[in-house]
């Protein structure tokens, strides 16, 4: 019988006879583990599994350090500039680390959160990663809440780009500070007739924005009916149909804002289809200054959210150490005005 050793039939035990070590200190050098080993030890180890091709038993790995180098990211939907630009951040930041990143998308079925939370638990995923609006929902709220907690019991870590409603670390968006100080860098622009484009009733993001943004509006003595408030999907398509319901309703409005920027890119189509020129009949605003709109005509005005340094947060969020408390990082965005809002003359 041949005494070479087969590239699919490497051990850690082959590799550390190599190298000359024991085999508890090839397992410390290949994987991970917070005691040191000798610089010499380790380059010797690392040879010799590159020339014996060793591959690591991944389950292995994770029954001795308690998980694998897996972070788990569930987002709403990955065609959604908003979540692959966090995507991105994220997985740029992980790469920093050696970490893999896997994805999970809801794409509007936030109880699948819990699926996907389960999921990594039992993979022993080191970490997840949760972005996306928490809901009006209090019963899916509390079993998320206890799904985390199992996670964490477990060993993992969990942080949310969300609203504060998970006892997790969590990156805050401000969004209705956001949108109040839109509404007033509008009307402060001689705007007076809104229209919104409020998203789906029960998205606390959507909620928010609104609210926020009508905040604003009233500051500066501005009244929005909820006769020009429309309800929809928070997507292009929910834009797109939500104008022509106000267009429908023949409201007498000079500005639309939509709660995020892919309804109102549907809400620039809706105008185009009807032939109402923007900027110059309706003026057109959204939230969050997603990448595709480098290419809107006219350039949308927006509330810019640094999108992928939020990805990054997050990861950082839950490499630390866990703390007594959950932590929370707020993030307030910033108006960016552009050409969708000139600004008109108050009547």
């Amino acid at each position: 019988m041949s005494d070479r050793v087969t590239t699919a039939s490497v051990t850690l035990l082959d590799v550390a006879r190599a190298a000359g070590v024991s085999l508890a200190t090839a397992s410390r050098a290949l994987n991970g583990s917070t005691r040191r080993v000798r610089p010499d030890l380790r380059d010797r180890v690392l040879e010799a599994a590159d020339a014996l091709q060793y591959s690591a038993n991944a389950q292995a790995q994770a029954m001795a350090r308690g998980h694998t180098n897996l972070v788990g990211l569930v987002i709403g939907d990955v065609g959604d500039p908003y979540f692959s630009s966090i995507a991105s951040g994220a997985i740029r930041a992980a790469e920093d680390h050696r970490l893999v990143v896997t994805m999970a998308c809801t794409f509007g079925r936030e109880e699948r959160e819990l699926d996907y939370v389960a999921a990594l638990r039992s993979q022993r995923a080191r970490a997840v990663i949760v972005v996306g609006s928490r809901v009006h929902d209090r019963d899916l709220t509390d079993r998320l809440g206890a799904e985390v907690r199992s996670f964490e019991q477990s060993g993992g870590r969990v942080a949310f780009i969300s609203q504060r409603k998970i006892a997790a670390d969590t990156v805050v968006l401000e969004n209705r500070a956001g949108a109040r100080a839109l509404a007033e860098a509008l009307c402060s622009r001689g705007y007076r007739r809104f229209a919104v484009l409020a998203g789906r009733a029960d998205l606390l993001t959507a909620r928010d924005r609104f609210a926020g943004f009508r905040e604003g509006a009233t500051r500066a003595g501005v009244q929005i009916s909820q006769d020009d408030v429309a309800y929809g999907g928070f997507t292009r398509d929910g834009g797109y149909d939500s104008m022509i319901e106000i267009l429908d309703r023949g409201a007498d409005i000079d500005c639309v804002f939509a709660v995020n920027d892919v309804m109102a890119l549907g809400a620039l189509a809706a105008l185009r289809d009807r032939g109402i020129a923007v900027p110059s009949t309706m003026a057109v605003a959204g939230f969050d200054d997603i990448t595709t709109l480098r290419d809107a005509t006219p350039a949308l005005t927006t509330v810019r959210l640094p999108l992928e340094d939020l990805g990054a947060w997050a990861l950082e969020l839950v490499l630390e150490p866990p703390a007594d408390q959950p932590r929370i990082r707020r993030v307030r965005g910033e108006v960016i005005i552009r050409d969708s809002t000139p600004g008109r003359a108050r009547s």
